[in-house]
């Protein structure tokens, strides 16, 4: 059985899954599938709830660290564009001249192979340093390494540590000692419960915020609903400008306590992906889609909002190919994309910022290909994004409690 093969069957079960959590596929089939995630998600929400009472009556504990914890994170697996919040965020409390480390788990990372481990533990004493993505001066390791958010919000950081470790107390003694760290941002640590963080932000993406309703594996929660409740700060995210009443008043039932921040990602501009000082690094603005045809691909978990924004934009969406969140590109892959492309007599291929981070640098491009930058703008629940941040960080800036 080849590699690629085996590669396209897993792609292929994997998507089909998807098809049923979200209703896409009918007949006996389906049906029998979806009832075996059911009690599958059965099992996932009695662990959920039994972890998070053991924390609650201490019989495990959390740990704090001595210093402001922010944690960032979500009810559900992908798609609330967390990233670019993380990344704002960090970039603000660096701005207000914080020591900034985000703490990542580094989600798809190539691991660590066992033989060095096992060297580690018969040479050293204490556990394995973490991974340094960036030193705050240097990106020190590749997308594969780190895994694609770690090493994309590395390189659009500079003067922040970003390290990539699962135990992530011990990564974050790690950024306080090695660092001098004052501020650490847990991304994606909702569910981590073992490092204490004062605040917790939680994203809820407006445009699909919960699924279907069911928890992991039938539908996309990773702990019920009303775990809204331990949020300090809830923010929309991807709105459209709209209120949504029925979900501000859901998110109400469960914490009344909770501010609301209602964000949208826009569009920014597009950088040329390519070889030699000519093509690479090249940015255009986002008027240049309007009227070309494009065809456009993506691995992240909601393909529909980044293709949205390219029609939305002007642009003729001639092709498009999606893959699973957090796919990559294999060398194989692109040669068909183009090809695809190329068919379709497309003038550029556009893929998201993400994605980009998974494509090898030295790759020769028949067709230009462009990334499609995206950043946060407030829409409701402060006038921009520094007066959020000072509101929830500096909470004594504003006569308001951080808790």
């Amino acid at each position: 059985m080849s590699q690629p093969w085996l590669k396209k069957k897993v792609n292929a079960l994997e998507l089909y899954t998807i098809d049923v959590i979200y209703g896409r596929r009918a007949g006996a089939g389906p049906a029998l599938y979806g009832a075996f995630l059911q009690a599958l998600s059965w099992l996932f929400n009695g662990i959920a709830q039994s972890r998070l009472w053991l924390y609650r009556k201490r019989i495990f504990h959390d740990q704090p660290l001595g210093c402001l914890v922010v944690v960032v994170g979500n009810l559900t697996v992908g798609g609330t564009g967390k990233t670019p919040v993380v990344e704002k965020f960090a970039r603000a409390l660096r701005d207000r001249g914080r020591k900034v480390a985000i703490l990542s788990r580094g989600y798809k990372s190539k691991s660590v192979p066992l033989w060095k481990k096992f060297w580690w533990r018969l040479t050293h004493a204490e556990e394995p340093p973490p991974r340094i993505v960036s030193d705050g001066h240097r990106v020190l390791l590749d997308s594969e390494q780190a895994g694609d958010e770690p090493y994309m919000l590395a390189r659009n950081l500079p003067g922040v540590i970003v390290l990539v470790d699962k135990n992530r107390v011990k990564a974050g003694e790690y950024a306080i000692k090695k660092f001098g760290c004052d501020t650490l941002v847990l991304d994606d640590g909702f569910q981590y419960l073992p490092l204490k963080g004062r605040l917790n932000l939680l994203l809820v993406d407006k445009t699909n915020p919960f699924g279907n309703g069911h928890l992991l594996p039938r539908g996309i929660l990773r702990e019920p609903i009303k775990h809204l409740k331990r949020a300090n700060y809830i923010f929309l995210t991807k709105s459209n400008g709209q209120r949504d009443r029925d979900l501000e008043a859901l998110i109400a039932g469960h914490n009344p306590e909770a501010d609301i921040i209602e964000c949208a990602h826009r569009p920014q501009y597009l950088r040329r992906f390519g070889v030699g000082e000519e093509a690479a690094g090249a940015r255009e603005p986002l008027a240049f889609l309007k009227g070309r045809r494009v065809f456009a691909f993506s691995g992240i978990a909601t393909p529909e909002s980044f293709e949205k924004f390219l029609r939305d934009l002007g642009a003729m969406l001639v092709g498009r190919e999606r893959f699973l969140d957090h796919y990559r590109f294999d060398r194989q892959d692109l040669a068909e994309l183009f090809a695809m492309a190329g068919h379709e007599r497309a003038d550029c291929l556009v893929t998201t910022e993400k994605d980009a981070v998974r494509i090898a640098e030295d790759l020769r491009c028949p067709l230009p290909l462009y990334y499609l930058r995206l950043e946060i703008d407030i829409l409701r629940g402060a006038a921009d994004f520094d007066e959020a941040v000072a509101r929830i960080c500096f909470p004594q800036s504003t006569g308001r409690s951080a808790a």
